[in-house]
């Protein structure tokens, strides 16, 4: 079943391994170069269905750090087309995860230490939901309401840009603690105007989110949303939480949830294990009736395998298991003995 292709609208996958979005904090002026064309394609060349991009800003203050990658000008467009290019000439499927990071905006790569890069050293203000920090980041400044209201707009030309990019998946990232997924959680939202409050109020800003985007993104292209199904803190946002949320956005032209968990809060305790978030996949995609996938500390071929066929998921992604093993789903599926075309200049090694 893992190398079974799938189908959301007009895009075909060619099997459900998916390459997760993995930062690399290595953009100059939010424009991918040599690196994220030789990252990305490594898992193109490597077998991978879809290959989504890391979080890429929608606008300059919504990058995590200085080095991240955007999608919000025409020179950022050119370098992902060259990159799109290639994904898509090797048979992957070329997606993009559309991100602000909020309160976590600002800071410092995590070889660097993490913290945030004072505004003399390239950084910048950060804002969010709320006036509260997030650690040892610098405080933010709470959005005014019409600002909020204004963020919609930034996503819609985003995707527009990622479709003239060449992208085919479109990812909203809504989890781990960056802007939409503070203004979900009541650990992150103490807003007193429609935007937050009950969970109608907090989850307004997603819901316009997606419905803007899906208004200019090709119909026929699927529209993706990772959440974090749980804040893993008492009083935070819950599985229940998810499981509405997720039937909300099915009806807002929501594809699939990529379900993963955490993030609101620095020094959470979290039962890290094999496959730890798969739970949240099968709960979202039975009671939701979405599709989903699963991602967390999935590393083995018969694994993965376990989670798609039980119906628990419709793909999985991977992340720091594809970063030491570039083609794991070309030996995935050598171990499972199904069908996945070599690359034909590696073809000699399959044998």
């Amino acid at each position: 079943m893992l190398f079974e292709p799938i189908k959301f609208r007009d895009i075909d996958i060619r099997n459900r391994a998916w390459v997760a979005p993995m930062c690399q904090y290595s953009a100059t002026e939010g424009v991918p170069d040599d690196w994220h064309l030789v990252h990305l394609g490594q898992f193109a060349t490597g077998g991978a269905g879809l290959v989504l991009s890391e979080a890429t800003a929608v606008v300059p203050e919504g990058r995590i750090s200085p080095a991240d990658t955007g999608l919000y000008n025409d020179e950022q467009v050119a370098a992902w087309r060259r990159i799109t290019d290639f994904l898509r000439a090797q048979g992957a499927t070329p997606g993009v995860q559309l991100a602000h990071a909020g309160r976590k905006a600002s800071a410092n790569a995590p070889w660097n230490g993490d913290d945030a890069v004072p505004e003399t050293e390239g950084g910048w203000p950060t804002v969010s939901s709320t006036g509260r920090a997030f650690g040892e980041l610098a405080a933010p400044r709470a959005l005014r309401t019409e600002e909020v209201a204004a963020l919609p707009a930034d996503f819609a030309a985003a995707a527009r840009r990622a479709d003239e990019a060449g992208f085919d998946v479109v990812e909203l990232h809504f989890a781990h603690g960056y802007l939409v997924h503070q203004f979900c959680s009541p650990l992150a939202n103490d807003r007193t105007d429609e935007y937050g409050g009950d969970f109608e109020g907090r989850t307004r800003l997603a819901l316009e989110i997606a419905e803007a985007v899906r208004a200019v993104w090709p119909a026929g292209k699927p529209l993706f949303v990772r959440l974090s199904a749980t804040d893993w803190v008492e009083g935070g946002w819950t599985g229940d939480d998810s499981v509405r949320l997720a039937e909300l956005l099915a009806e807002h032209g929501v594809d699939l949830i990529d379900a993963s968990s955490g993030g609101i809060e620095p020094g959470v305790s979290i039962p890290v294990g094999p496959g730890f978030q798969v739970p949240y996949a099968r709960r979202i995609r039975q009671e939701a009736e979405i599709s989903t996938g699963a991602v967390g500390m999935i590393t083995s071929p018969e694994q993965a395998e376990e989670i798609v066929a039980s119906g628990s998921a419709d793909a999985v992604l991977l992340a720091r298991e594809l970063l030491r093993n570039p083609h794991w789903p070309l030996h995935a599926a050598d171990r499972l003995r199904a069908a996945s075309p070599w690359p034909k200049q590696y073809e000699r090694a399959a044998r």
